[in-house]
């Protein structure tokens, strides 16, 4: 088997944002045989899931039937690990996710910059549509472990709860949306991925 963990960054991020350097450090230190993929994705919803769909269409390409996949998502990309877990049939850790990020980026209309990249774009009423077609119903929450903190300042943690409400849930106490000391749970997020 060749394991491929998929790391999808959030919301005006990019592959270099804290997680997921935390993630690829310790994959390269404790476990390089796993084949770490972190895309930049776009910055509009259909784009980028087009772009999470060709990756993950490549991966199983190059590697068939021995592919083992494993997908960690946070925030915004946390509702695109929920759906790459639906359609792919795989586990994922989902790091303070986005439930119904249609409703949530609506206060976030308007010109954008991302500021790991400095790409400038605007978000649309449509891309709200977008995000509504991409919501996945969950189907199979063992497949899922949710890592949340209740001090998160974008997201209701409540909303979490209910969504996921059958999976596995780490629910910690303060924090915030960055999810603070993310470095003490690669380990556990690559065993429970099964990679």
């Amino acid at each position: 088997m060749t394991s491929v963990l998929l790391y999808l960054h959030g919301f005006n991020s990019s592959p270099g944002s804290a997680k997921a350097q935390q993630m690829a450090a310790w994959v390269a230190q404790y476990r390089p045989d796993i084949e770490l993929i972190i895309p930049a994705q776009p910055n509009t919803p259909a784009a980028a899931w087009a772009a999470i769909a060709q990756t993950v269409e490549e991966a199983i390409a190059r590697h068939g039937d021995r592919l083992k996949l494993g997908a960690v998502g946070s925030s915004l990309g946390g509702f695109m690990a929920t759906r790459v877990s639906e359609l792919y049939g795989c586990r994922a850790a989902l790091i303070n996710p986005a439930v119904r990020p249609h409703e949530l980026l609506c206060d976030y209309l308007g010109p954008q910059t991302n500021p790991y990249t400095d790409e400038q774009y605007e978000l649309l009423p449509a891309h709200m549509g977008e995000l509504r077609a991409l919501a996945v119903p969950v189907t199979a929450p063992e497949r899922l472990w949710i890592l949340q903190q209740q001090e998160d300042e974008v997201l209701d943690y409540r909303k979490v709860l209910d969504e996921y409400r059958f999976a596995r849930l780490s629910l910690e106490c303060g924090g915030n949306h960055a999810f603070v000391a993310f470095e003490r749970y690669p380990a556990q997020i690559v065993r429970f991925l099964g990679l």
